[in-house]
């Protein structure tokens, strides 16, 4: 009986003891956190900005020359540069 009574006391402490733990980083628990309001507004823009976008005809030539016309310019402008040097992923295995 009275070991069973000192185990049953000595776990009751330890778990109330390991309950209160700390914040990620040794920050203690009690520690404030103080919002900064150029995050929190930035946080805002983030979160509204897909009801912001609008896409017409002026967007539309814009967002075809930096999705299409330039990624095609470079692609073909790197792999004539490659053709030109001679590469080895360009030559003909036989």
């Amino acid at each position: 009986m009275w070991v069973s009574s000192t185990f049953a006391r000595t776990s009751r402490t330890a778990v109330t003891r390991s309950t209160q733990r700390g914040m990620a980083g040794a920050f203690p628990a009690r520690m404030a956190v103080k919002k900064n309001k150029f995050i929190e507004e930035w946080n805002g823009k983030r979160e509204i900005t897909n009801l912001d976008f609008e896409l017409d005809a002026a967007g539309l030539s814009t967002f075809f020359v930096f999705v299409v016309f330039i990624p095609y310019g470079m692609y073909t402008w790197s792999r004539a540069e490659l053709l030109g040097r001679g590469d080895r992923r360009y030559q003909k295995l036989v």
